[in-house]
C-alpha cells in the first residue's frame, strides 16, 4: 500500500518544525499551526497524539503542547511496534547486537575512561561473586550497560537504551538456557573477562574481537548436545 503523501508532508513539515523550535519550546496552537501547514486541525491533532505518545510532545492542560527530549523508551515502543507488524523475531536481530556491541567495545576501548571502565569491572567482579542465577542475570546485563555507557558516544548509547528491551530480550531468554548449565558462572566470567580485559589495556581492536568472541562462546555453548545440569 502506497504512502499517504499528505502524512509524510505533514510528518516531515513537524519533524522540521520541532527540530527548530528545539527542546522545552511551546508549538504554536492548534488552529495556527494547522492553518500554516495547511491541513486539517483533524490531521494534525492526530499527528500531535502520536508524537506525543512517543514522548517527542508533552501536552500542559492550560498552557500548550511543548517540544521535549526524547527518551529511549519512546523510540524502543516505536521499534517493538514496528518488529511485531514486519512479523521479525527477536533472534533475528542478534547479528544487530553483535554489531552494536562491537563497534561499543571497539569506542570504549578508544576513549579509556577509566571510571567508565571501572564500572564495567565491577559488573565482571559483581558476576564473579554471584550467589544465584538471578545475582549473575543482573550482573550479566550491568556489564553490558556499563560497556554502551564507557563510549561516551551519546547517539551510541541513546540508541542503545533505546533497544534494550528488544535486543536484550534475547540476552534474557539465553539466560534462561544458561541457567541449567552446570558452570553457569564459570562460562559467563570467561566470555566477558578478555572483553574487560582489552577496555584496561585501550586495546581497541583487541575489544573488538573479545566483543565477537564473546558472542562466538555463546553460539558455541547452545548448540552443545546437553545443557542441564547432572
Amino acid at each position: 500500500m502506497a504512502a499517504d503523501p499528505v502524512s509524510d508532508a505533514l510528518s516531515d513539515a513537524l519533524s522540521g518544525l520541532i527540530r527548530e523550535l528545539g527542546e522545552g519550546a511551546r508549538l504554536p496552537p492548534e488552529r495556527e499551526l494547522a492553518e500554516r501547514l495547511g491541513v486539517s486541525r483533524t490531521a494534525l491533532r492526530d499527528r500531535l497524539r502520536l508524537l506525543e505518545g512517543f514522548g517527542v510532545l508533552s501536552r500542559r492542560q492550560g498552557s500548550g503542547t511543548y517540544v521535549q527530549r526524547l527518551a529511549p523508551h519512546g523510540l524502543e515502543f516505536a521499534l517493538d511496534l514496528a518488529l511485531s507488524a514486519s512479523h521479525l523475531s527477536i533472534e533475528s536481530l542478534h547479528s544487530v547486537r553483535v554489531a552494536l556491541e562491537r563497534q561499543a567495545a571497539r569506542e570504549a576501548a578508544r576513549k579509556g575512561d577509566p571510571v567508565a571502565i571501572a564500572h564495567v569491572g565491577k559488573a565482571l567482579a559483581d558476576m564473579e561473586a554471584a550467589a544465584t542465577a538471578d545475582d549473575i542475570d543482573r550482573a550479566d546485563f550491568a556489564f553490558h550497560q556499563a560497556l554502551l555507557h564507557a563510549t561516551g558516544n551519546a547517539a551510541l548509547t541513546f540508541f542503545a537504551d533505546a533497544m534494550t528491551g528488544v535486543l536484550f530480550r534475547a540476552v534474557r531468554q539465553r539466560r534462561d538456557r544458561l541457567k541449567n548449565h552446570p558452570r553457569d558462572k564459570e562460562v559467563s566470567v570467561a566470555a566477558h573477562r578478555p572483553l574487560y580485559e582489552a577496555l584496561l589495556a585501550r586495546d581497541e581492536d583487541a575489544a573488538g574481537r573479545a566483543s565477537d568472541d564473546h558472542f562466538r562462546a555463546w553460539h558455541d555453548l547452545f548448540t552443545e548436545p546437553r545443557m542441564e545440569r547432572p
